[in-house]
This record gives C-alpha cells, sequence and structure tokens, in this order.
C-alpha cells in the first residue's frame, strides 16, 4: 500500500469538511496474560512516514524506528491500557474499548473524526467510523497501531522481568506451545487473564 493510499479514507472525510481526524487501534486483544493497550494518534493531513503500515506486517525493529517518529510529528497521541482484571470484570471487548477511551481522553486537541479498526462501534462522543482491515488503510489507524503494538511489546518484556518463568518477552502474552507448558508447571501468575484460562483449567 503506498502512502498516497493510505490517505484515502482520510481525503474522503477531508472532503466532506471534516478537520482533525484521528486513528484509533488496539494491540492485545488475545494473549492469555497482560493488559490491552490501545492507541489514538492525529497525524497532520497528508504526512509522509515511509514505510508507514499495518503493525503485524512489519518486523519488530521498523516498528520501533517509526515509533519516536510517530509520537515526535503527530499533532496528538495518547496510549490508554486496561488491565487484566479489568478485562476479566468486563470482558475483552468492552476493557478494549475503556483502553480506547482512555487514549482519547490523553489527546490535547478534540478530533472532529474518529476512525476505529475493525468492525465494533462504540459512542466516544465525537463522530466515529470503523474501518475493516483500517491499520493497512488509513494512515492514522496504522500511526495508532505502532504505537500500541510497541507499547504493549515493551510492557510484557518488563512484566517478564518479573515473571521470568512464563517467557512473555518472547510470546508477549500470546497461547504459544511454551506458554501454556509454563502454566502446566507454574499455575497462572496474577497478570493472567482468568476469564481466557477458563477452559485450559476446565473451569466452568
Amino acid at each position: 500500500m503506498s502512502l498516497e493510499n493510505m490517505w484515502q479514507i482520510e481525503d474522503s472525510f477531508y472532503a466532506q469538511g471534516y478537520q482533525v481526524i484521528c486513528g484509533v487501534d488496539e494491540a492485545g486483544r488475545g494473549p492469555l496474560a497482560g493488559p490491552v493497550c490501545a492507541a489514538a494518534v492525529i497525524l497532520p493531513k497528508h504526512l509522509e512516514i515511509p514505510g508507514l503500515t499495518d503493525s503485524k506486517k512489519m518486523t519488530d525493529k521498523k516498528r520501533r524506528e517509526l515509533f519516536p517518529l510517530i509520537q515526535e510529528q503527530a499533532v496528538a497521541y495518547g496510549i490508554g491500557l486496561a488491565s487484566q482484571e479489568e478485562i476479566d470484570e468486563i470482558n475483552i471487548l468492552q476493557a478494549t474499548f475503556l483502553a480506547m477511551e482512555r487514549a482519547l481522553s490523553q489527546l490535547n486537541v478534540r478530533p472532529d473524526m474518529v476512525l476505529i479498526d475493525g468492525n465494533r462501534e462504540r459512542d466516544f462522543g465525537v463522530p466515529v467510523q470503523t474501518v475493516i482491515k483500517g491499520d493497512s488503510l488509513s494512515a492514522n489507524i496504522a500511526a495508532a497501531s505502532i504505537l500500541a503494538k510497541v507499547t504493549r511489546d515493551n510492557l510484557m518484556m518488563e512484566l517478564a522481568q518479573q515473571y521470568p518463568q512464563y517467557g512473555f518477552e518472547i510470546h508477549k502474552g500470546y497461547g504459544t506451545k511454551a506458554h501454556y507448558e509454563a502454566l502446566r508447571q507454574y499455575g497462572a501468575s496474577p497478570i493472567h487473564r482468568r476469564s481466557f484460562l477458563k477452559k485450559f483449567y476446565g473451569e466452568k
């Protein structure tokens, strides 16, 4: 996807009169441990960040190169988390929206349109448009996906030092074979999502 194409969705809203467009994306909906992280980013109109695309299609090295560039060049950005306790209490979808709300609340510029990756909509008090595969179609969502992914990866690497037996620095909490083996051997840690492990432990 060329940089020009990454602005097509935004351009359609600029043409409708929207001025301040924010992209929102999350990282960490699927893992068995740790928080879910969301980021909200408002980029300057048609800003060119070479290599900007869906964070999942990038190497870790490339994401880390773009992370400070996005922070430096964004008009505004915010990063929000929802903890594993909150995920267990209100479910992963609602916790993801909570993390998004927290990210949006950190913006020091109010957007007049919010583009959210995916197909689930939530009222954030401003116009919202969901965009399926938005992280590879919208520059603002792609930037948000990078901030969310790198922030969460860093957090899981910090948590790996507290709980070295699980290998969080390698799988970031996702359900790999090695992660399940560690759960069998050591049981769940305080940062595991109990609601994600019910089947594993045979709970109802």
